[in-house]
């Protein structure tokens, strides 16, 4: 290991904001953090609710990771921004973008400066349900299942239905496209000054997960499998790539430009990036067969295994197991809910709209006391609900929800499904409804380590990681006695971003493997909850009336 004075950045690119945070590499220990909120979205610009849209502006993610690490850095001060060795970066994904020969998206030239299919086509954009819906048909026409890596179903969640969806949508954008590039991809070549995107690398995680990349098919499936689903993809596969790179490998040195511009050294090392979850499982101290949970937005499970337990397994329905895609030399399985802190947001809002109308007009306070009002309550509603939810007995004929109000991810994924209450009736009040939809949540993981199991896959424990891990000991209680297995709390309040420093600290040769980085970087655990046996059999049972219902819905629909 290198000099004790030795620091890194980890980059955690979110939903609404990017977060930087400046480590040590000895100790893990936070020296300083800064949260950038990007501004185009926060307006709400470039999306349409209504028809799933949700683009977000290169622009908001150039200003946001020099912002949040110029903040970071004048916190740290000089002496420890001279010492910064390596940055790493995470995103959420799948956000692709559409870009021209020099790597630039789209957005960022003046003729596509406010076309939404020129941006980030956000990881919850679900405007391509019907290209995901031809995939999976098409892929039924091929004696090889080009599928069977990313659990034999395409969501209109990842790259390829994506960037489909855009290229019939939009003739300008299709004429001036010569790649398609990961925001986990991006952002590293922005960092090192790409001018080709040719020698642009791109990561396994993306790759892998989400655009069918697998070592088996040696790169991307065929063109006959793109060029046969629609003549716009034919030949698209030679823009893309072949190669592909883990995290713990560099991208290359920071340009001389972002150097400057960031105050650091000319010799600092940037990492290949990943997806979020992937590096949270890393900061979070995953271990093989224990299903780390990141719990924000949505939710993203990783499960990291040996190449010889999974060879010759495929798990159906899940997003994919690629090798390397978490741990290099480990496969990395991949799961989660497409609403989980979304869904809470959701009631929330439609809990807080009465105040919010009410509070817009009324005369008894002035503006300020009723925006004051407004946000207090807001920032209440939650906690209080969870208060009273907790107190409500548990019985078997309690309201009963299911929790696809963003369709389902996985297992099997189907984006065009809708969440439901059953079970209301004149007594059901907010805290019922809010308890269901945590109980909904819960059955929902336990879904997918259901699916885990029974695919071959054990499940030894559970690893909480994120907001809604921290801040809910009742949504975790609940978890637990769901699952009828423990689940411990990681400490750190950032692994996403202390996950992206770990591989910074990898790739500028401060440790030799990510799992040393881990083991000398992290931060361990502050919290584990457990089943309360006398919960379990009624959860069991609740558990078998949700996926009655959620095969009802699923077949209606």
């Amino acid at each position: 290991m290198k000099e004790n004075k030795s620091f890194v950045i980890g980059v955690d690119y979110g939903t609404d904001s990017v977060r930087s945070i400046v480590v040590s590499a000895l100790t893990g220990e936070e020296v300083a953090a800064s949260v950038f909120y990007y501004p185009r979205w926060k307006k709400g610009l470039y999306c349409n609710t209504a028809n799933n849209q949700f683009r977000q502006h290169p622009l908001d993610y150039v200003e946001g990771v020099e912002a949040s690490i110029k903040a970071c850095l004048a916190k740290a001060g000089a002496d420890v921004a001279s010492a910064v060795k390596g940055i790493s970066i995470d995103t959420t994904g799948s956000t692709p973008v559409a870009v021209d020969v020099q790597g630039t998206p789209l957005a960022l030239l003046p003729e596509f400066a406010e076309n939404p299919n020129a941006m980030f086509v956000l990881w919850k954009d679900h405007t391509s349900v019907k290209e995901a819906a031809e995939i999976n048909h098409h892929a039924t026409k091929f004696p090889t299942n080009y599928l069977q890596y990313v659990g034999g179903i395409y969501s209109s969640e990842w790259f390829w239905a994506k960037l489909l969806h855009v290229l019939r949508e939009d003739e300008a954008v299709r004429n001036a496209t010569a790649s398609w590039v990961e925001h986990c991809d991006w952002i590293p070549y922005l960092l090192t000054g790409g001018k080709d995107v040719a020698q642009l690398k791109r990561g396994v995680c993306s790759a892998g997960h989400k655009a069918l990349w697998a070592t088996e098919f040696e790169g991307l499936p065929p063109n006959d499998f793109f060029a046969s689903l629609d003549s716009l993809l034919d030949g698209f596969i030679h823009k893309l790539f072949t190669e592909t790179a883990t995290a713990s490998e560099a991208a290359g040195t920071i340009s001389k430009e972002w150097a400057e511009k960031l105050g650091l050294p000319e010799d600092v090392v940037i990492g290949v990036g990943a997806f979020d979850a992937h590096v949270g499982a890393v900061g979070g101290q995953i271990e093989p067969y224990y299903l780390s949970k990141v719990m924000g937005t949505s939710t993203c499970d990783i499960l990291v295994a040996p190449k010889e337990d999974v060879a010759g397994k495929l798990v159906k329905g899940i997003c994919g197991q690629v090798p390397g895609s978490v741990i290099p030399g480990l496969y990395g399985l991949e799961a989660g809910q497409s609403a989980f802190g979304d869904a809470y947001a959701w009631l929330k809002s439609v809990l807080m709209y009465s105040a919010d109308q009410l509070l817009n007009t009324t005369t008894l306070v002035d503006e300020a006391t009723a925006q004051a009002l407004k946000e207090e309550i807001s920032q209440n509603l939650i906690a209080t609900l969870s208060k009273q939810a907790a107190s409500i007995p548990l019985t078997d004929t309690l309201e009963l929800a299911i929790d696809w109000q963003n369709g389902r991810r996985t297992p099997d994924a189907n984006q065009a499904l809708k969440g439901a209450f059953t079970g209301l009736s004149l007594g059901t009040d907010a805290p019922k409804m809010f308890r269901a939809l945590v109980e909904a949540t819960c059955f929902g993981a336990k879904r997918i380590v259901d699916r885990f199991i029974e695919e071959g896959i054990p499940v030894k424990g559970l690893i909480g990681l994120g907001g809604v891990a921290k801040k809910s000991p009742f949504i975790m209680q609940m978890m637990a006695d769901v699952m009828n297995m423990p689940i411990k709390i990681h400490k750190s309040e950032q692994t996403c971003a202390l996950g992206a420093a770990m591989f910074a600290a990898t790739v500028a040769d401060i440790y030799p493997k990510v799992e040393d980085a881990m083991q000398a970087m992290g931060q361990g655990f502050d919290a584990e909850y457990h089943p309360n046996p006398t919960l379990v059999p009624i959860y069991a049972a609740r558990y078998l009336q949700y996926i009655a219902l959620g095969n009802f819905i699923e077949q209606s629909l």
